[in-house]
């Protein structure tokens, strides 16, 4: 039986210019992931990346464990197909449009536009992208420059079937829309559930998945027992 561990990436810089770079909290939760691991002498036979700097920024911390430690680290392989849902693209897209025709989306920009904290300004983006991001998964809003939510969704059942093909042990660094996406397969979940649990994983969380022939089955979601002290614990 094969075993895909899928780790959702360490905290990127949420609302800053450069989202994709992963902060110094991230960088010390991969960090204390690859530890945990290489203390307990956790062994993979294959490495999967997806193509975000966020992604593979993880993955290359734990790495570097792993090599301090004497433990072998298998070659990387990036597979594009397990990138991140296009949420930005998303709000980049539509959001405009949405604040003249949505009274609440209106508020929710004005209360981040106003916000003179940061934890006021991610609480107020947070509820705006969640209400714009539901009406993209509904098909609500559509462009042919942003890719839809089946597409995405499609992509990333391609790129577990390679991860799948190639069999064995595997860990898997991508994001929570990919994990969310991956439990879809396993459990059957709506579209909007899968985006609500897309929500949930914790930063350098990970989810193991068991898979024999056509058997793919969920076996732990959004596991933290490396992340052992509250300073460690985030969500964006």
């Amino acid at each position: 039986m094969g075993l895909i561990t899928l780790v959702r990436h360490g905290q990127a810089s949420f609302l800053k210019e450069d989202y994709d770079k992963l902060s110094e909290l991230g960088e010390l939760q991969a960090r204390t992931l690859g530890e945990y691991w290489a203390a307990r002498d956790v062994r993979f036979d294959r490495v999967y990346y997806g193509p975000a700097r966020r992604q593979a920024g993880t993955g290359e911390i734990v790495a570097r464990v792993y090599r301090e430690a004497g433990i072998d680290w298998p070659e990387p392989v990036c597979l594009p197909e397990l990138d991140e849902y296009p949420g930005i693209e998303v709000m980049r897209a539509f959001l405009p449009g949405l604040i003249d025709k949505h009274e609440d989306i209106q508020l929710l920009e004005q209360e981040f536009r106003s916000a003179g904290e940061h934890v006021v300004a991610a609480r107020a983006f947070e509820k705006m992208f969640q209400r714009v991001t539901r009406m993209w998964v509904a098909g609500e809003l559509e462009s042919p420059d942003v890719e839809t939510w089946q597409a995405f969704c499609d992509r990333v059942k391609s790129g577990v079937g390679k991860v799948r093909d190639a069999g064995g042990q595997a860990v898997v660094f991508s994001s929570g829309g990919v994990m969310a996406a991956t439990v879809q397969l396993a459990l059957d979940l709506s579209p909007v559930r899968t985006l609500e649990l897309s929500w949930t994983p914790r930063n350098a969380s990970y989810s193991e998945f068991l898979f024999s022939g056509e058997r793919f089955s969920l076996n732990t979601f959004n596991a933290y027992p490396h992340l052992d002290s509250p300073e460690l614990l985030t969500w964006r």
